[in-house]
C-alpha cells in the first residue's frame, strides 16, 4: 500500500461527464465503486468534490450576483454533489457521511477533523463539503486545506488528463509529460495545476500532490494500492 490516508479532490465537472452540467450517474456510480474498493482495502479516505457542475461562484458575477453571494451558491452546489456522491458510495457497501464547513444539519453533520477521522479510522469515508465555508476561497483550496488539516500522505487530483504536462496536451501535441516534478520547478514553469493558495499549502505542509486520470477504472486502485507511477506526483524533493 503506497498511501494509508489521501484526500481524494474531484472537480463538479468531471462528475458531469459528457453533458458537461448536472450529474451523470454512470460517471458518478463509477467513482463510488473505485472508491470503496479501495476503501475496503484499508486506505482511509476523505473527499472534496468541486460545484461547477451545478453552479460556479465567479459565474455569478457576470450575471449580476455579488461575489460573495456568488461562492455562497457554489458552496451549496458542493454539498449536493457530495450527497450524491454518499449515496453512491453507501450502496456500494461502505459508510460514506458527508460533512459540511457551515453548520447544515440535518442535511450533513458540520465538519471538524476529529469527527472526519474517526470515521476514516473505522473504515467509512468522509466527503467534505461547502469548501472552506468562505468565499474567495476555491475548492482547490478547501481540498488542500482539509489534506494538511487530516494529516493525509498525499493530495490526489483526479481529473480527465494523466498527468502534469508542459503545456496543454489537448492544443499541444508535443507537450510533455512530467513522472515527478517539484512545487520549486512548478512555480518557476507558471504551471498551473491548482490555484496559488492551495498549491502552497500543501509546499509548506509537505503534503505531496498527485494529479492523475480518475475516468480510467481501475486507476486510482493502481496508484494508491499498487504503488504504480500513474500521473505526476508535486513534492518538495
Amino acid at each position: 500500500m503506497k498511501f494509508k490516508r489521501i484526500l481524494l479532490k474531484l472537480s463538479g465537472e468531471s462528475l458531469a461527464g459528457k453533458a458537461g452540467t448536472g450529474i451523470d450517474s454512470t460517471v458518478a456510480a463509477s467513482y463510488a465503486k473505485q472508491i470503496a474498493s479501495v476503501t475496503r482495502k484499508g486506505v482511509q479516505i476523505a473527499i472534496v468534490v468541486g460545484g461547477g457542475n451545478i453552479f460556479r461562484g465567479l459565474s455569478g458575477v457576470d450575471k449580476g450576483f455579488s461575489r460573495v453571494k456568488g461562492d455562497q451558491m457554489g458552496m451549496l452546489a458542493t454539498v449536493i454533489n457530495s450527497i450524491a456522491l454518499a449515496v453512491l458510495i453507501n450502496k456500494e457497501g461502505v459508510e460514506a457521511e458527508v460533512f459540511t464547513s457551515i453548520a447544515m444539519e440535518p442535511v450533513a453533520r458540520h465538519y471538524a477533523k476529529e469527527k472526519a477521522v474517526a470515521l476514516m479510522e473505522k473504515g467509512g469515508i468522509a466527503i467534505i463539503a461547502g469548501g472552506t465555508g468562505n468565499p474567495y476561497f476555491t475548492t482547490d483550496s478547501a481540498a488542500a486545506l482539509r489534506a494538511c488539516e487530516i494529516e493525509a500522505d498525499a493530495l490526489l487530483k483526479g481529473t480527465r488528463v494523466d498527468g502534469i504536462y508542459t503545456a496543454d496536451p489537448e492544443k499541444e501535441p508535443s507537450a510533455k509529460k512530467f513522472n515527478r516534478i517539484t512545487f520549486s520547478k512548478v512555480y518557476e514553469m507558471g504551471l498551473k495545476i491548482m490555484d496559488l493558495t492551495a498549491f502552497t499549502l500543501c509546499r509548506e505542509n509537505n503534503c505531496p500532490i498527485v494529479v492523475f486520470d480518475m475516468d480510467r477504472e481501475g486507476n486510482l486502485e493502481k496508484l494508491v494500492i499498487g504503488g504504480e507511477d500513474i500521473g505526476t506526483t508535486v513534492e518538495n524533493n
